[in-house]
């Protein structure tokens, strides 16, 4: 009798860890907030059920401009052990137009970018006027003695005409706002007043975009930021413009060593303006761009499955091609990196012509069960079959917010 006791103590011990570690994995990995389709239930899997827990307005939850009606239900294991409270919020899923078309970016940074900190000679021996003041790589140079720094003709104006006076600078880091002062050195080079400081007020790239919204005019693409090469720091964005581009070649991705699509800016103008640079891509309006694919319906994240899906990207010309892909991972936690399914590319073709995913690619839109569920953002260096993206619904809740957003002056 002893012995069946202990042996149903430790069975029941066992029973309670493992309850507390699907628990644990589950509060972990599920998001703590989702969209449902209007009139809907959320539905999480057959072990989870979502149980109302009354509505209210939930702090912190980035929810679409005009739209406050968050509700919150408690999640639970077997419809009764409970894991965590998560928001919901009903939308209409919209039908957008999948795209695919490779498009060219040109932005102009609000304020300019620290790359490189520099010493010169001067008459009092090798110094770094910035460097000594405190500016950092990475570092946004927003004005400098009160002026607007837009260009890096703008920084070595103020700085020739200085005299070598105290210069007081604004600047961002990490977000924060920083003051300080720097006092310009004579160059003994050239006999003109430098503080020792290299910056970027500019961006030219191409990527593809992901789907364009027929009712408020626009358009998301590339599901990641464009950041600066040198710093790895979001580009902030001043003003920017969408011009058309046509690939021309390929440099085929191997292990190691990524590829990349080699495309020129087709003549004629701007066809969009950029209207946001943020963590989950690129945001604007379309103007008189042909886009010749028919409008599916978003899908949201918990409706993703692992197994067969496509892509929609152009590898030549301007005309996007529908390839095969597998996702073989999925994240729902909520994340800005661009990050939540891993997939791998599986048509022939596609890995014959590339290797998988190259440069220039991000953005192509991900197609299952006829909606929009994702966009490629990023590819894996030692197996470019691989890559990751990111989910629809991310970036749609971001383009929400493009009719919020006012251009730049």
């Amino acid at each position: 009798m002893k012995n069946f006791i202990k042996f149903a103590a430790i069975m029941a011990n066992m029973l309670i860890l493992t309850v507390l570690g699907v628990i644990t994995y589950y509060n972990r990995s599920l998001p703590n907030n989702y969209y449902i389709a209007v009139g809907s239930e959320l539905k999480v899997s057959d072990l989870i059920a979502a149980v109302p827990c009354g509505n209210a307005y939930t702090a912190g939850l980035t929810i679409p401009a005009g739209n406050t009606d968050v509700k919150r239900v408690e999640l639970r294991l077997l419809g009764i052990i409970p894991i965590k409270t998560v928001n919901i919020q009903e939308i209409n899923e919209p039908f957008l137009i999948p795209c695919g078309n490779p498009f060219g970016i040109k932005l102009l940074t609000d304020g300019v970018i620290a790359v490189e900190l520099s010493s010169f000679e001067t008459g009092d021996g090798i110094k770094s006027p910035a460097l000594d003041a405190g500016i950092r790589t990475g570092d946004i140079i927003k004005t400098i003695d009160n002026v607007k720094i837009l260009s890096n003709d703008d920084v070595s104006d103020v700085i020739e005409k200085s005299g070598g006076k105290p210069l007081s600078v604004d600047l961002v880091r990490n977000g924060e706002e920083i003051s300080l002062n720097v006092v310009p050195e004579m160059c003994m080079a050239d006999n003109s007043y430098r503080i020792g400081m290299w910056v970027r007020d500019s961006s030219a790239g191409i990527g593809t975009l992901t789907f364009y919204d027929p009712e408020n005019g626009s358009f998301a693409g590339l599901g990641h930021p464009v950041c600066d090469v040198d710093t790895g720091c979001i580009m902030p964005l001043y003003k920017g413009e969408v011009a058309e581009v046509t690939v021309n070649s390929i440099k085929k991705g191997k292990s190691g060593v990524p590829g990349e699509l080699v495309g020129s800016f087709s003549a004629g103008g701007a066809i969009g303006t950029l209207y946001a640079n943020c963590e989950n891509g690129l945001y604007g309006t379309l103007e008189g761009f042909d886009i010749a694919a028919k409008p599916v319906q978003l899908g949201l994240r918990q409706e993703i499955e692992t197994g067969k899906a496509y892509i929609y990207t152009t590898i030549e010309g301007k005309k996007p091609q529908k390839y095969e892909i597998n996702i073989e991972k999925i994240d729902l936690q909520d994340s800005h990196d661009g990050k939540n399914m891993v997939i791998k590319v599986t048509d022939k073709e596609l890995l014959e012509k590339t290797g998988g995913i190259v440069q220039g690619m991000s953005g192509s839109p991900i197609i299952q069960n006829d909606k929009l569920i994702g966009a490629v953002t990023h590819v894996f260096v030692n197996d470019p079959a691989k890559g990751y993206a990111i989910f629809a619904d991310t970036m749609y809740e971001c383009s929400l917010n493009i009719t919020e957003l006012q251009p730049a002056a």
